[in-house]
C-alpha cells in the first residue's frame, strides 16, 4: 500500500511563491511516476504537473508552464511542486498522486494512489 501526504499549502498573494511537498510511504517510490492535480471551487480535477519514474522527465499544463517546477527526491521519498508567480486562478485544493505508469500522466484515472489534498488560496 502506498500512502501520500501533502503539505505546504496556505494563503498567498498574487506574485508570491509556495512550495508543496508530498511525502510517500510504502514500497518502491522510485518506481512510481508522480503527479500533481488541482480542483478549484465548482471545477473538475485538472492536471498540473507530473514527473516520470524512469528518467524524471516532467510535464506541465499550459496554465502553469514556466511558473511551476516539479521535482522528486527518491532518497527521501518526496515529490515537490515549486509554485512561483502565483495567480488567483491557481486557487484550488492540490492533490499529489502516484502511478506505476509512465504514460497518460495528464489523466487522473491513470493514478492509483492519492493524497488528501492541501488548500492553496491566492488573493489578488
Amino acid at each position: 500500500q502506498v500512502q501520500l501526504v501533502e503539505s505546504g499549502g496556505g494563503l498567498a498573494q498574487a506574485g508570491d511563491s509556495l512550495r508543496l511537498s508530498c511525502a510517500v510511504s510504502g514500497r518502491s517510490f522510485s518506481r512510481y511516476s508522480m503527479g500533481w492535480f488541482r480542483q478549484g471551487p465548482g471545477k473538475e480535477r485538472e492536471f498540473v504537473s507530473a514527473i516520470r519514474w524512469t528518467d524524471s522527465s516532467s510535464d506541465y499544463s499550459d496554465s502553469v508552464k514556466g511558473r511551476f517546477t516539479i521535482s522528486r527526491d527518491n532518497a527521501k521519498n518526496t515529490v515537490t511542486l515549486q509554485m512561483d508567480s502565483l495567480k488567483p486562478e491557481d486557487t484550488a485544493v492540490y492533490y499529489c498522486a502516484a502511478t506505476a505508469s509512465m504514460l497518460g500522466l495528464t489523466t487522473p484515472g491513470m493514478f492509483s494512489y492519492w493524497g488528501q489534498g492541501t488548500q492553496v488560496t491566492v488573493s489578488s
